[in-house]
């Protein structure tokens, strides 16, 4: 009983440390879309936040202002669209994956210098009194900052969004301009702070992803994880509370994916490597026909946005 316990454990925590990126672009995301506004370009930037990051505590030897120039790369990369969006009215699905392409490729070239570089990580809980916690010390002591900070983000963008007025605001933007401009307010600035938000989400977990978790740099290395968040932030209705079982449903079925190989289960490892996208893509499919019906919590803005795209 004991040996299972510490297994269910330690992959508990391993699907959140591999579900941090995704929860931190669900976040962001969430609140860009709670806006009125939709960015598939947050695959582009977290690949850009990632590259940037690993490049600037490569050169600097300080991880930490690689997390930092991250977070800048994913602002000013988000700023393109918001540019293309709301300067010169484009189609925000189009200018999304543009955005996508554009961080793809700038990530690539200019990250083809780091590739096998070393640098410092983050650290973790161990080098804190966490690790003398008797049992759960062993457990939460590989905890790093990423994950505190994304799991903090969470009670603040709630508190944020749904205790405020500056976020009654905001949400009242996504609900409908009209509304927002006969209370006095131009939405435009709410839009433009909601994109870029995002943008320094999705590059905080690109620094997650390559100066935090990994150490490395590897062109592509998101792997889809952007986009799959953007599906997340359909599962979790909108709301930062529930992003975290949202990001959970990755994280852990990319930690049973390892432990699974880990085990010598006789499966292909390829198939293996599709959970992490099948299992949120499922629960997505199987929640289609409740958020047809009750609206699932979708902003009235996004609507226009998708029948504007038909």
């Amino acid at each position: 009983m004991e040996s299972f316990i510490t297994e269910l454990l330690t992959l508990l925590f391993a699907a959140l440390r591999s579900a941090t990126p995704v929860l931190a672009v669900v976040l962001g995301e969430a609140m860009t879309q709670r806006s009125g506004v939709i960015n598939l370009g947050v695959e582009g930037q977290m690949l850009l936040g990632a590259m940037t990051g690993f490049a600037v505590a490569s050169i600097t030897g300080d991880p930490w202002l690689g997390v930092l120039a991250a977070c800048g790369a994913g602002i000013a990369l988000s700023m393109v669209h918001a540019t293309l969006v709301l300067g010169c009215g484009a189609n925000q699905i189009a200018s999304g994956v543009a955005v996508l392409i554009l961080g793809g490729g700038l990530s690539a070239y200019y990250g083809i210098p780091f590739v096998g570089d070393k640098i410092d990580t983050l650290g973790n809980l161990n080098q804190t009194f966490v690790s003398d916690i008797p049992v759960l010390g062993q457990f939460l002591g590989p905890i790093t900052p990423t994950v505190l900070i994304t799991l903090l983000a969470i009670p603040t963008i709630s508190i944020f969004l749904f205790r405020t007025r500056l976020g009654l605001r905001w949400r009242s933007t996504g609900e409908s301009q009209d509304i927002t401009r006969n209370l006095g307010h131009n939405p435009v600035p709410y839009q433009l702070a909601a994109i870029a938000f995002g943008g320094l989400m999705s590059g905080f977990a690109g620094a997650a992803l390559a100066v935090d978790y990994t150490a490395n740099w590897v062109e592509g290395m998101t792997a889809g994880r952007g986009l799959v968040a953007v599906g997340l932030v359909i599962v979790a209705r909108w709301n930062p509370w529930y992003a975290l079982p949202a990001a959970l449903l990755f994280g852990a079925s990319e930690a049973l994916n390892l432990k699974l190989q880990s085990w010598g289960v006789d499966i292909s490892p390829y198939l293996l490597a599709t959970l992490p996208y099948l299992i949120p893509l499922s629960v997505l499919m199987l929640s289609y026909r409740g958020l047809r019906a009750s609206g699932g919590g979708m902003p009235a803005g996004l609507r226009v946005v998708f029948q504007s795209a038909r």
